[in-house]
C-alpha cells in the first residue's frame, strides 16, 4: 500500500486527485512534477474533498522525496502538518488543479 493506494484503486477515493492529475497531464501531452505527490477525493460538483489519514499521507510522501504535495484543504477537524518539510499546496475545487498544472 503506497501512500495508502489500495489494490483496488475504486475502493480509495484519495486517488481521485491523482487520477485527474494524470488525465490533464495527458491531455497537455505533459509530465507531472515527479516531485509532487497529489491526493484528494473529488465531488460530483468538483469540489475536492478532505480524506482520511492525510497526515501520515503527507509523512510518508516526504519519506518518499516527495517535495510538494497536492492536497484537499485541511477541514476544521484535520490534523495540520508538523515540522515538514514537504511544500502543501490546498485545493477546494478540481478547477484549482487545473489551473495549478497550467
Amino acid at each position: 500500500h503506497v501512500l495508502g493506494v489500495q489494490k483496488n484503486l475504486g475502493a480509495e477515493p484519495a486517488a481521485d486527485v491523482a487520477v485527474a492529475a494524470a488525465l490533464i497531464s495527458a491531455l497537455k501531452n505533459e509530465a507531472l512534477p515527479a516531485d509532487t505527490v497529489f491526493f484528494g477525493e473529488i465531488g460530483l460538483a468538483g469540489e475536492v474533498r478532505p480524506v482520511t489519514q492525510a497526515d501520515i499521507r503527507l509523512k510518508e510522501s516526504e519519506k518518499l522525496g516527495f517535495k510538494k504535495a497536492i492536497i484537499p484543504k485541511p477541514g476544521k477537524k484535520a490534523d495540520k502538518e508538523k515540522d515538514g518539510k514537504i511544500i502543501l499546496r490546498p485545493l477546494t475545487h478540481i478547477r484549482e488543479l487545473a489551473e495549478y498544472l497550467g
